[in-house]
């Protein structure tokens, strides 16, 4: 596992806009399948629920749109991490279906900045001060696998 991407083990060889291309629908699918009661309800005790996994997915793709965009405009910039459990503690009672909206909006938006800048930006460095030197590309590819593992979260909640 690359400490520059901590979810890189989840990536699994297909083209990262497939991924990117996917993800949206795949939660909505996922949510409609749990059906709204479901998508309430914590896995287990300390677990994120099916509506906040989503909510941390909208203000996961908040922090990358700000990341991707600072790389872009700064030479070598160093981004800011956050406490995901501490912006987790907004995410009870934010219904699945809003969180998915904000999620949607900012996934087409990163998207069309990303159809833009790759693969010219690709190599732009950037540093994450827990994770260490990064490029624009480690970033995209964060981004992947990020929505592959917590899709499989919300995969195992929709089953059980």
């Amino acid at each position: 596992m690359s400490e520059a991407n901590p979810y890189d083990k989840f990536l699994d060889g297909r083209p990262l806009e497939e991924i990117f291309d996917a993800t949206t629908n795949k939660i909505a699918f996922l949510l409609a399948q749990m059906g709204v009661e479901k998508s309430r309800q914590p896995p287990a005790p300390g677990k994120w629920s099916a509506a906040e996994i989503v909510a941390h997915l909208a203000d996961c793709e908040l922090v990358f749109a700000f990341r991707l965009r600072q790389t872009l405009a700064e030479d070598s910039p160093v981004i800011q991490p956050f406490d995901q459990d501490k912006w987790a503690a907004t995410y009870p009672g934010i219904p699945a279906a809003e969180a998915l909206a904000v999620f949607s909006a900012m996934r087409t938006w990163n998207l069309r900045l990303l159809s833009t800048a790759l693969p010219a930006a690709a190599n732009r460095p950037v540093t994450h001060p827990e994770r260490g030197a990064m490029t624009f590309q480690t970033i995209v590819e964060t981004m992947a696998g990020h929505d592959l593992n917590h899709l499989g979260q919300l995969e195992r909640i929709a089953a059980s």
